[in-house]
């Protein structure tokens, strides 16, 4: 899936976001807005993870995206 896709539908698949990183609140989800590199440094505050492990949550997370996540 496209990142500028995911982003441009922040709204719509925060809540497989939230699915998949529970630690995250609706505040971290607001401040990240869809923003690749924000989302990748909030899962590395929240679950004390290197930044290259986070990033790769966040690649893997992108992967799985499906059509279906998104309202029509």
């Amino acid at each position: 899936m496209n990142w500028d896709r995911i982003q441009g539908n922040w709204k719509q698949v925060t809540g497989k976001a939230k699915e998949h990183w529970g630690k995250l609140t609706d505040d971290d989800f607001d401040v990240v807005a869809g923003r690749r590199d924000q989302l990748a440094g909030k899962i590395q505050e929240r679950y004390g993870v290197a930044k290259d492990e986070a990033e790769n949550q966040v690649a893997e997370w992108q992967r799985k995206a499906t059509d279906a996540w998104f309202t029509k």
